[in-house]
């Protein structure tokens, strides 16, 4: 049951920020005794891949604090984050066990992980064009620094207490629907306004 919190956790995680729980995993796992990746997930803790994910995870911080370049960014993770998000749901699950390594042939983790950041990933990128449109790009920076709070902070309760991922993917998730609903019915009104 830990493992499968521990890879929901850093999937959802990565669909806010492709880059924070992959860097979280390989660090904690590499640096200190709390996380430890399968055999099939080694690579993740390489000074290599630690580098050159950190080199990302500032471009994505810096892309993501700018309104419209915010947009584009989201369109090119739309094939990162959901990567990402597999990548993180194997890892994660392997940590607790080997049968969850996927090196056996298994990607039920993988395509889990991948739909999970997807649904996040989905939320973010049709409410951050609202969201600048409505505010005149001032709240796309400002929801960008709590994502990749939320982001940091499910990653690290998914890999350290993963009992509270229960509590923080569906509250999150509820805040990203409650924000597409939202759009929605502005945009209604807008339309029906417009229409008057």
């Amino acid at each position: 049951m830990l493992e499968l919190l521990t890879g929901a956790g850093l999937a959802s995680s990565a669909g806010l920020n492709a880059y924070i729980p992959l860097l979280a995993a390989g660090l904690l796992s590499r640096f200190t005794p709390l996380f430890e990746l399968g055999p099939s997930w080694a690579w993740l803790e390489h000074p290599a891949t630690l580098v050159i994910l950190g080199v990302l995870l500032v471009v994505e911080l810096l892309a993501d604090k700018i309104p419209a370049v915010d947009s584009v960014n989201d369109v090119v993770q739309t094939l990162i984050r959901p990567t990402s998000g597999g990548i993180t749901f194997g890892a994660g699950a392997s940590s607790f066990t080997t049968d969850m390594d996927t090196g056996d042939g298994s990607w039920w983790p993988i395509v889990t992980g991948a739909l999970i950041a997807l649904a996040f990933h989905a939320l973010k990128a049709v409410s951050r064009p609202v969201l600048n449109t409505a505010t005149f790009g001032v709240g796309g920076p400002v929801v960008s620094f709590i994502e990749d709070g939320v982001s940091a902070v499910t990653s690290f309760f998914a890999i350290v207490l993963p009992i509270l991922v229960l509590v923080v993917v569906p509250a999150t998730f509820a805040v990203g629907v409650w924000a597409w609903r939202r759009r929605r019915r502005k945009k209604r009104e807008r339309a029906a306004a417009e229409a008057a």
